[in-house]
């Protein structure tokens, strides 16, 4: 059961969360996702999760920017909306298990969540997604988002996703990216700079999170009508 009383509205397709915090109680958010709030709440940023070393920090030295929203001596509320149109699903940690959820898709967790970047080596690379998956444990609660509506999907045994559809999974999962069979120098090519051709299996037992819409299609087709600078 969450500790806090919440709800998500204009969901799968622009969805917001919305939360009450008891008094004194602290949230964890996303940087830059909080749209508004009660006057009571304050608010201050930090930094969680590390710097991560070696080649991890050499791509992206990448650590979670957050903000933490306290609602003083009375009960407060929140909205929160994630960066890209979507939709807000909520988890609860009971600290038997961790989820892994894709880097852009933390929104908001519990103080007593532990949340860790995870570097994933060149299969996250390769696969055309960010090189990093966010690591949720211990106990409380977490909401996670995505582009387009999430759909949970039981997994018992063997199971297959396009990489750029994957939006969270249990550790209890394993995982390998793959290539789909078939492909030509040109296909692997295509599938490093787009997310095309590559595949994530999963295997084991444990729930897992995709989204209905792949965001790279768009960005190829936004592409040509992008600014440029003029010969003139």
């Amino acid at each position: 059961m969450s500790q806090f009383q919440f709800r998500v509205e204009n969901n799968p397709s622009y969805a917001s969360l919305i939360v009450t915090l008891p008094p004194n109680q602290t949230l964890l958010v996303e940087a830059g996702a909080m749209a508004a709030m009660d006057a009571n709440i304050d608010m201050k940023s930090k930094m969680r999760g590390g710097l991560m070393k070696g080649i991890g920090r050499m791509l992206s030295g990448e650590s979670l920017f957050i903000s933490e929203f306290t609602a003083k001596n009375t009960a407060g509320e929140i909205y929160i909306s994630p960066g890209v149109p979507g939709d807000v699903s909520y988890y609860h940690l009971d600290g038997s298990k961790s989820l892994m959820v894709q880097s852009s898709g933390f929104v908001a967790a519990s103080p007593s969540v532990n949340l860790d970047t995870k570097f994933q080596g060149l299969k996250g690379f390769f696969s055309g997604e960010s090189i990093f998956f966010l690591r949720a444990s211990g106990t409380g609660d977490f909401w996670f988002s995505s582009y387009g509506a999430i759909i949970e999907i039981p997994v018992a045994g063997d199971y297959v996703v396009d990489t750029g559809y994957i939006v969270a999974f249990e550790d209890t999962l394993d995982y390998n990216v793959e290539m789909i069979g078939g492909l030509s120098f040109r296909g692997l090519r295509t599938g490093i700079l787009g997310g095309e051709g590559l595949v994530c299996r999963f295997s084991g037992q444990g729930r897992l999170w995709i989204q209905s819409r792949n965001l790279f299609p768009l960005l190829n087709f936004l592409y040509p009508y992008r600014p440029v600078p003029s010969n003139d």
